[in-house]
């Protein structure tokens, strides 16, 4: 029996819309990253509307997205499994494939395009996944509660390493990353594309992979939240959680207002821990990351269940519905405007940010008309037709007269 992917029919809104939310978000935090040397220069010194735009991100945008991404990855592999589960087929192979798929798609990304890929994260996370689907609800929250405790608490380890060696191994790393930064300009403004993949093969791809261990903590945490509540139904039309949405709101508010505001204190040195500054600010972005993932999740989902924000937000939910093709274009589009046209280096992060919502709007609109034809974006066409082995039909059927 051969298997399908998921008809518009059955897709659920509420999540197409979160989706499309948490990749404006992806990109606004990404944008940087594509415009200027962020993988060397991870505090810029910014002055004037950048300073404060820069706080604005921190506090409510850095960490706040990629985490609903997450979220709705684990929540997707519960409807995947579940929906293939109830007509017989092999649940793990295919799984496996789609896993295998976008791997592919998230190497060829990190490779030729761009160091910051999320996409090669997510495959590796997944097969992780795969031992947890038959837990029960309750052993996820356990599992994904103690993957936050553990990341956080090595996080928090590093404010008991001496101020001495903390401050020599930080001086050092960055008298390093200064020396590399002319030529890392330089290769990205100036060498061409052969020139430029070997000098990033050779200068960004080790500490990108030995940073995948520590990223898979907080990712397969999200994952086991997302697939939590896949399991318990919360986002049915006929959900039975609307009090422990209600909660969980609530709940994510008051912790996040401490949380953000102790990262702006931080951020804005109003209180000065020295060598431990960055490591401070870092911990109170990554926990307030969680809370507000959760809070802005909440938010939406109560917000959709009126008709005024569906109709509002609706446009969102055709980028969330075409989530694979957008994430990847924004790269393509990006990487166009700055090395192609040789921007790199060249905006700032207000003309940076601007740059972002103009791309995005004009991705909503491609993905409006794009949807009222075809049944997948492209990417994610050629994604279920890897996945289930043969061709996907693309076009939408012809609608029925009268």
């Amino acid at each position: 029996m051969k298997s399908t992917p998921i008809s518009s029919r059955e897709r659920i809104v509420t999540i197409d819309i979160i989706r499309g939310f948490a990749l404006l978000g992806i990109f606004l935090v990404n944008m940087p990253a594509f415009h200027s040397p962020a993988f060397l220069v991870r505090s810029p010194d910014y002055t004037g509307l950048d300073q404060w735009l820069d706080l604005l991100f921190q506090m409510f945008v850095q960490t706040k997205f990629y985490t609903i991404f997450s979220f709705l990855f684990g929540l997707g592999f519960y409807i995947f499994m579940s929906r293939a589960e109830q007509k017989g087929l092999k649940i793990n192979r295919l799984f496996l494939r789609r896993l295998f798929a976008l791997l592919l798609f998230g190497a060829l990304h990190l490779v030729f395009l761009w160091f910051g890929d999320i996409l090669h994260t997510y495959a590796l996370t997944g097969f992780l996944l795969l031992l947890f689907y038959k837990r029960k609800p309750k052993t996820l929250l356990i599992w994904a509660f103690s993957l936050l405790l553990v990341f956080h608490a090595m996080v928090s380890a590093q404010f008991l390493v001496p101020a001495s060696k903390l401050e020599a191994f930080t001086t050092e790393s960055s008298q390093e990353d200064a020396g590399k930064l002319a030529e890392y300009v330089d290769m990205y403004e100036n060498a061409t594309y052969i020139e430029w993949v070997s000098y990033r093969l050779q200068t960004e791809m080790g500490m990108i992979l030995a940073n995948i261990p520590f990223t898979i903590i907080t990712v397969l945490a999200m994952f086991l939240f997302g697939l939590y509540a896949g399991k318990i139904g919360v986002f049915k039309p006929d959900s039975p959680h609307l009090s422990m949405i209600k909660k969980i709101w609530l709940t994510t508010l008051v912790l996040s207002i401490p949380l953000v505001a102790l990262l702006a204190i931080y951020k804005l040195n109003i209180i000065d821990v020295g060598v431990y500054q960055q490591n401070a600010v870092y911990l109170f972005t990554s926990l307030s990351g969680i809370t507000l993932c959760f809070f802005y999740m909440s938010s939406l989902t109560l917000l959709l269940r009126r008709d005024f924000w569906q109709k509002l937000l609706r446009p969102l939910g055709y980028t969330g519905q075409m989530a694979l093709t957008n994430y990847l274009l924004q790269t393509f589009i990006s990487v166009g405007i700055f090395l192609g046209l040789n921007y790199y280096g060249k905006v700032s992060l207000a003309e940076g940010t601007l740059i972002c919502l103009v791309t995005y709007a004009g991705q909503t609109l491609f993905s409006y008309y794009w949807m009222r034809n075809f049944r997948f974006g492209p990417f994610e066409w050629l994604w279920r037709t890897m996945t289930y082995g043969y061709i996907q039909p693309m076009k939408k059927e012809e609608r029925l007269a009268g």
